[in-house]
């Protein structure tokens, strides 16, 4: 029998840890976090606040005496019109206050959850989707330190946009907008994003894909929506209350203030954000409470071409933006019978309507409605054309063009997703927009109306794609900048014609160019040289991925 021991002058093994920080590591996390955020998260905060504080200021013109606000109080009280934009309570008040609260918590609320989630799943499941998180994890890091100082990240956003828009809106000195109401105003969106964010804390544990992780957070706050919208439209309000934009619209900022449906939201956060860090320690890393099921033992035939393979990767995507665009023109169709009595007496919004033209209102609100539905559609078609740059960064392109597979078809099978699913939510979105304007107007006549209206603008996205494909081939590392293209649509497509900003403006845009279906007659020539366009900056950025290196891992 033999035994081994240690040699003079060495240690023993030391005893395996069995405890330890969850939390060690955090702070350096988060300052890290906000390095690599410090251009995203800028930019999403001032967006979000100048988008709520534009729309304030337009108030001075939009409603310049108590008869126009008035009559912006009376044109919104029908169940259409309230399940826009929020509940009754607010038409009590005719001050500015009570109008911005009521048309604009509701919508930015949506947007305050996206950009939450957003920060959570890119600062927990995308680093373990990459490996990286587990190379960090392998120092001193917690097993929760990754998902806490996500959760503090997008906590310290929602707490600047608060103070931001707290102030920001004191300062206008618009009547009935006061500090308090402000403040109120400001912590509602912040608490409507902690939710959001601890939601998404949630999700990440269930899925190893970001893109699963995000988008059933995103669909939590689309039901969130949906039921805020039920409840507010019909008699009956219980079903706002199972929602978090329901509650915080309950604080009624600028009406009675209130600080206790707040409470609710952080309540919620709280819970979800505990059922996350709880649920974190039932996987491993790297890998999702759902387990994988199992595939085929063969690829089926579509799955061998670039196409096939390209609709594969952005089939839940394509199909999440093709319900979401439906019901978004559902819902907007659901207010064309109201649209003329909704929008009689405001005065800016009427000679927006007569420089669109069209022979009544409900063309000329249709046409800027359509405006709308498109640049969310052109949101579809950035992220899909984007999609071989995530592919090329996360190390998945370089494997699959070590093979026969060329440059040029792998890259083609994914724009030919995005211009053919491009196409088709939009066409969803008309075809929405036109089945519910008719249900409302009896006129069945705008189905094919208002679906034609919708695929006008398909040379405008084809622009849109090209675009992003040219950052892509050239300019890789600047490949985002293809948001600007939606972005700038929707600035000046839709707040310029409110605001009346420079014609020159809205030339700069594709969108700018498509006839303003159905209000305008039909031309065919901008449609035609826009698809020429789109062409030639297909072919130029694909000539400039054929060139330049492959980022490789």
């Amino acid at each position: 029998m033999t035994s081994a021991t240690a040699a003079p002058g060495t240690r023993a093994p030391a005893a395996p840890v069995t405890g330890g920080n969850a939390l060690a590591g955090t702070r350096t996390l988060i300052r890290f976090a906000l390095r690599r955020d410090r251009v995203r998260l800028p930019v999403w905060i001032l967006a979000l606040f100048l988008g709520t504080f534009m729309t304030a200021n337009s108030f001075r013109t939009l409603y310049s005496d108590p008869e126009d606000r008035a009559n912006a109080v009376s044109s919104v009280d029908t169940p259409a019109g309230l399940a826009m934009s929020g509940p009754r309570h607010y038409l009590t008040d005719d001050g500015f206050g009570s109008i911005l609260s009521h048309q604009m918590i509701g919508f930015t609320a949506v947007l305050v959850g996206l950009m939450s989630v957003l920060i959570v799943t890119r600062h927990t499941r995308a680093e373990e989707e990459t490996g990286r998180a587990e190379l960090v994890r392998s120092a001193v890091v917690g097993r929760h330190a990754h998902l806490a100082a996500a959760l503090s990240v997008a906590a310290l956003a929602n707490l600047a946009l608060a103070l931001l828009l707290a102030l920001g809106l004191t300062g206008l000195g618009l009547e009935g907008v006061d500090a308090r109401g402000s403040l109120v105003y400001g912590f509602a969106h912040a608490a409507a994003g902690l939710v959001f964010a601890a939601v998404a804390a949630v999700t990440v544990q269930f899925t190893a894909h970001t893109r699963g992780a995000s988008g059933t957070a995103l669909a939590v706050i689309g039901i969130a929506y949906v039921l805020r919208a039920a409840g507010d439209s019909g008699t009956n309000d219980t079903l706002s209350w199972l929602s978090p934009i329901g509650w915080v619209q309950r604080s009624y900022p600028y009406v009675d203030d209130r600080w206790w449906p707040l409470l609710l939201c952080l309540l919620c956060a709280v819970g979800c954000a505990a059922a996350g860090f709880r649920l974190s320690t039932r996987r491993d890393v790297g890998a999702g409470l759902r387990p994988q099921k199992p595939g085929s033992p063969a690829a089926s035939a579509a799955l061998t071409t670039p196409v096939g393979f390209a609709l594969r990767l952005h089939r839940g995507m394509l199909a999440g933006f093709g319900a979401g665009l439906f019901l978004m023109g559902a819902m907007y169709g659901s207010i064309l019978g109201d649209a003329e009595e909704m929008l009689a007496g405001i005065d800016e919004i009427e000679e927006a309507l007569e420089r669109v033209g069209g022979a009544s209102v409900v063309e000329s609100f249709a046409s800027m409605v359509m405006v709308v539905l498109t640049v969310v559609a052109s949101v579809y078609v950035v992220t899909a054309a984007l999609r071989p740059r995530s592919e090329e960064t996360a190390g998945r392109a370089e494997p699959l063009l070590a093979t026969g597979l060329s440059r040029s078809r792998w890259v083609g099978g994914h724009l030919a997703v995005a211009l053919g699913g491009g196409t088709l939510v939009l066409s969803l979105a008309g075809l929405g927009f036109g089945l519910a304007g008719a249900a409302s107007t009896g006129d069945a006549g705008l189905v094919p109306d208002l679906t034609g209206a919708a695929l006008a603008y398909a040379p405008a996205l084809w622009v849109t794609v090209g675009v992003a494909v040219v950052l892509f081939g050239w300019f890789p590392r600047a490949s985002r900048a293809a948001w600007v293209v939606p972005v700038y649509a929707f600035v000046v497509g839709y707040l310029g014609q409110i605001l009346q900003f420079p014609d020159w403006t809205n030339n700069l845009s594709p969108f700018g160019h498509i006839p303003r279906l159905p209000a305008a007659d039909m031309r065919w020539t901008p449609l035609f040289l826009l698809t020429l366009v789109a062409v030639a900056l297909l072919w130029l950025g694909l000539t400039g991925f054929r060139r330049r290196d492959l980022e490789t891992k």
